[in-house]
């Protein structure tokens, strides 16, 4: 894969790249990096499609954006700013997981094509994210909130604990790899948790950008790992009533949060056969 960069939207983007045809936007989450994709990328670029996985706002080595706006609104901006500077057209595609499936939802009717991952539509969670388990689970957004957050974020293990409380089992030892040298810097380190800090208001929005509308305008398709140790498999339940005619929803057994790296070949066939071929 090379490394390239690309300016859109106000920021210099970093992205992999791979394969030669109609793009597949493929968006990581958090504590992740662009390099997630490594088991999918291939894959789309053997099906006939140039996969591009860029490195999302604040994570190196894209730049720190210097209007330190993490709202989602910015991440939808930054997705359809992305998608015109790649040339994508009406044949382009996206994939996101974690922090990615935000934009993804919010820019479905764009693409051709929509997966998202892990995280379920807006609407989807309810009340049954207030549950106790859960609570416990979702620690770490309420600790982003506190000025103990980049303290606590880089002491030793944080990472390696929370990669396996959510995928249990999984040995995360190259991602890390890869996380260290991404979010290493302390100015990436607040820019990763700043996502955070914006989602719950803590940060106010920055006010560049139109808010975006919660519904989901394109066919999805939603995938889950039915051992998700950050968001209970069972808060997913509803996703499917809450996206639009012709979507599916999958749980993906023996994987957990990140289910593309535990399952790469069962998640690859459900993203492939969903997509279809490059057109």
């Amino acid at each position: 894969m090379e490394i390239r960069t690309i300016h859109a939207n106000g920021v210099e983007f970093a992205y992999l790249t791979l394969g030669e045809g109609p793009l597949a936007l493929c968006l990581h989450g958090f504590p992740d990096t662009a390099h997630t994709w490594r088991h999918l990328m291939p894959a789309l670029a053997e099906r006939g499609y140039r996969a591009v996985a860029p490195f999302m706002r604040g994570y190196a080595p894209t730049e720190v954006p210097a209007d330190a706006a993490y709202e989602t609104a910015a991440l939808v901006a930054d997705v359809r700013a992305l998608h015109e500077e790649l040339g994508g057209g009406d044949d382009a595609v996206v994939i996101g997981h974690d922090w990615g499936a935000f934009p993804a939802y919010a820019t479905a009717g764009r693409f051709r094509r929509a997966v998202t991952l892990a995280v379920p539509p807006p609407g989807a969670l309810g009340a049954a994210f207030l549950e106790y388990e859960q609570l416990k689970r979702s620690f770490y957004i309420f600790l982003f909130q506190t000025p103990l957050a980049e303290p606590a974020a880089a002491a030793p293990g944080f990472f390696e604990n929370l990669w396996h409380d959510w995928s249990p089992g999984y040995d995360a030892g190259e991602d890390l790899a890869f996380l260290r040298r991404s979010i290493g810097e302390p100015a990436n380190l607040s820019a990763a948790i700043g996502y955070y800090r914006a989602m719950l208001g803590t940060v106010p929005p920055s006010g560049r950008y139109p808010e975006v509308d919660n519904g989901v305008t394109g066919p999805v398709l939603y995938l889950h790992g039915a051992q998700d140790g950050c968001l209970a498999p069972h808060l997913a339940k509803d996703a499917i009533s809450r996206l639009p005619e012709g979507s599916r929803a999958e749980q993906v057994a023996g994987a957990g949060h990140f289910l593309h790296l535990e399952r790469p070949a069962e998640v690859n066939r459900l993203i492939l056969d969903w997509l279809g071929p490059a057109a």
